[in-house]
């Protein structure tokens, strides 16, 4: 699996996935992610070279029918895509989902996880800015449109690394014992380790006894309830 992500920072993903089971598994080659910024195909009268050398290049511009805040244009964005689909085409048996992040689409889920890690070799992750991103990206590049929940963040950075790492959860070889994946497993938020007893400011917390039993029945029945509750 390969994610290409379009972002203005892609500074921020240097930690994580630098680090832990994403790191590892970029090391390994069982995931590869690589970035595009926008920025490199602005042209025209966007792109300013002022008399001290320096060189703007602007992304956005005002929303038609006014209202606060700045689009992200669609220019560099279809661009930056089209470079990434370019070089995808030119593998054999690619299949590409291009997907943008706004917030009143539906919900990504394990079951989108799993389905996508299946069906595609290449995933565009497009992070988007500001208020957002002229909706005509989306018409023209055909975005599967994903929401993380009912909030709006700063960009669509955080959206893309939970989207990297939940997918690749599903990639064999990712995890160390594919099968310790909570979501296949009877997994409640409650759960327990070392040691039996807890002392803390002269309270004591147990260890749920049925946890203790050995009886895997009631073990799970236990989970179950949890969960349901």
């Amino acid at each position: 699996m390969h994610f290409h992500i379009i972002t203005l920072f892609p500074e921020m993903f240097d930690s994580y996935l630098g680090e832990s089971i994403l790191g590892r598994a970029i090391k390994e080659k069982k995931i590869s992610v690589s970035f595009v910024n926008p920025r490199k195909f602005v042209t025209g009268k966007y792109k300013k070279v002022w008399p001290d050398g320096n060189v703007s290049l602007q992304v956005d511009d005002r929303p038609y029918a006014g209202g606060p805040g700045m689009v992200m244009r669609a220019e560099p964005v279809i661009k930056a895509c089209e470079s990434i689909t370019k070089k995808i085409s030119k593998k054999k048996n690619s299949k590409i989902l291009i997907i943008n992040f706004v917030p009143s689409a539906d919900k990504f889920t394990t079951t989108l996880a799993k389905t996508f890690s299946k069906k595609y070799t290449d995933i565009i992750l497009i992070c988007g800015r500001y208020e957002g991103i002229d909706s005509r990206v989306d018409k023209i590049l055909k975005t599967k449109q994903i929401s993380i929940g009912d909030y709006v963040l700063t960009g669509g950075e955080i959206p893309a690394m939970i989207l990297i790492d939940s997918i690749s959860r599903q990639i064999k070889g990712v995890l160390g014992n594919f099968d310790s994946r909570e979501e296949e497993r009877v997994a409640s938020s409650e759960i327990y380790t070392r040691p039996e007893i807890l002392i803390h400011n002269k309270k004591t917390y147990k260890v749920p006894k049925v946890l203790l039993s050995g009886n895997h029945a009631d073990i799970e029945t236990w989970k179950q309830s949890k969960i349901n509750k």
